[in-house]
């Protein structure tokens, strides 16, 4: 994993993602591109922020965030549009990337779209798909990377589900032909270790950090227990305790 920006490695150059057929199982070759979310990802939601979106989002980017997925679709194009581009200069700074919600990409290259479509998907540099179960995921054809959700119950679609937990997100993460994130009810670094050790390659919130009354320290928990859940133990090396000694008493 490469910090700061958070980016995922794939199995293919993007050029070949569409040769590919239907998801068979575990084994079925991988079609995910080079680039993928990975680490913590933001979602917005400026009416659930304690404060101005650009101002939240700009103190969770601060405390480690380096992908933010902007919804906000209720916003004629033109307003939001203009608080992509703002979004974007805050994240360029720390070498982080806006990921639009929808197919229009709002002057950028990166879009997330939902299970119900558009398919195809369209182009572009970084294209991801919602996804809730095995049918949905057999369904991706040249998407980069996929969300699952809900992992968690969640207080921002309540009832929303039913939930897959850690075992049902590992099931499905290990049939995905592209990089999973986690998505849904993730709040505490707990959580975070769980979809981790599930085969996610990134988590996705909304409520921990834009409900947080401090985004910046709420988004620096939860990257670190992202990044601790990713980083391997040293092996301590202990000197052996008996020397073994020559045969016949003599050097060969």
């Amino acid at each position: 994993m490469t910090a700061p920006s958070g980016v995922a490695t794939g199995h293919q150059a993007k050029g070949d993602l569409g040769r590919k057929g239907p998801l068979e199982g575990p084994d079925s070759p991988k079609i995910s591109s080079s680039v993928a979310p990975s680490g913590l990802v933001v979602l917005t939601d400026r009416r659930v922020a304690p404060g101005p979106l650009v101002e939240v989002i700009a103190a969770a980017v601060g405390g480690g965030a380096r992908w933010v997925m902007l919804r906000e679709k209720d916003l004629p194009r033109a307003e939001r549009a203009a608080l992509a581009a703002e979004l974007r200069a805050i994240l360029a700074e720390a070498g982080g990337t806006l990921i639009v919600a929808g197919p229009d990409p709002l002057d950028g290259d990166a879009v997330h779209l939902s299970s119900a479509g558009p398919y195809p998907p369209p182009r572009g540099a970084l294209v991801g798909r919602s996804c809730h179960d095995a049918t949905e995921l057999a369904r991706l054809t040249t998407e980069d990377y996929a969300t699952l959700s809900p992992v968690y119950p969640t207080r921002t679609k309540p009832g929303y589900g039913p939930p897959l937990h850690p075992g049902g997100l590992a099931a499905l993460a290990r049939v995905s032909r592209v990089p999973t994130v986690a998505l849904g009810g993730i709040e505490t670094p707990e959580q975070v270790r769980a979809c981790v050790e599930a085969g996610a390659v990134g988590v996705a919130v909304l409520g921990a950090v834009m409900r947080a009354e401090n985004p910046a320290e709420a988004a620096a928990t939860l990257a670190a227990a992202f990044h601790e859940a990713v980083t391997p133990v040293p092996q301590s090396w202990h000197a052996p305790t008996e020397v073994p000694s020559r045969s016949n008493g003599g050097n060969r």
